[in-house]
């Protein structure tokens, strides 16, 4: 019974946070269209609602760890489920996304993307994106803020291993900046797939900086190191 109790306070928590999804796309559209501000503090004020929701709905409590990253600056990140890009987008000043091209067709969400910078890839077309990206940033049209990679290409399961992927080590090494590894645990709690929200708290935490500068071997081995031990470290301690 209590399985079932909780899997019907997530429907209702799912389910609420699509709905306040359209109401706050009414009231900051507007904005967002003529401003980057607009889409901005929309999208920041909908994963806040998120976050504040999910504690007394479901028994979620969010929490992120380590200094915020304020200027331009690389985020990788490790990424388990759709909650740690709502806890990044939270707290981000500035967020944009490297996202798969599929998002660019889903409602309210593929517009404020858009707005807010991010740039789309195509599955198995990731190096053409990363061409296009460093283009746009030679020309001065890429808007400014904190550019957010998931190394791994995918969302992955907590205890599950998937590469990592180079195209990190490209951005890293061509944008000349820092890197900030973010690790997380958030997996454990709002999963890939499907509607269950446990209770627990979830975590993200911005690991310390990797200088720029590093050859490409050496600062992938530092980020996989940084991010796999961090999140492993994070899910000892919710499961503890």
């Amino acid at each position: 019974m209590p399985h079932a109790i909780q899997w019907l306070r997530s429907l209702v928590f799912v389910g609420q946070i699509y709905l306040m999804m359209g109401l706050l796309a009414i009231v900051f559209t507007p904005w967002a269209v003529i401003d980057r501000r607009g889409a901005n503090a929309g999208t920041r004020t909908w994963c806040r609602w998120v976050r504040w929701s999910a504690r007394w709905m479901v028994g979620l409590e969010t929490e992120v760890r380590g200094p915020v990253p304020e200027g331009e600056v690389l985020v990788a990140a490790k990424h388990q489920s759709f909650l740690d890009i709502i806890m990044l987008v939270s707290v981000l000043p500035q967020p944009k996304f490297i996202m798969k091209t599929e998002l660019n067709r889903m409602p309210i969400l593929g517009w404020y993307a858009r707005r807010l910078g991010c740039v789309s890839v195509d599955r198995g077309k990731r190096g053409q994106a990363i061409r296009r990206m460093l283009e746009d940033v030679e020309r001065g049209r890429a808007l400014p803020g904190q550019l957010v990679i998931y190394p791994q290409g995918t969302r992955v399961a907590p205890d599950a291993y998937l590469p990592y992927k180079v195209g990190t080590a490209i951005l890293y090494e061509e944008f000349g900046q820092p890197c900030v590894p973010v690790a997380a645990n958030v997996g454990l709690f709002w999963p890939k797939r499907g509607i269950m929200r446990r209770p627990g708290r979830a975590v993200i935490a911005f690991l310390p900086q990797i200088p720029a500068g590093l050859a490409r071997e050496s600062f992938m081995h530092r980020l996989e190191d940084a991010v796999e031990t961090g999140s492993d470290r994070l899910a000892r301690e919710a499961r503890g």
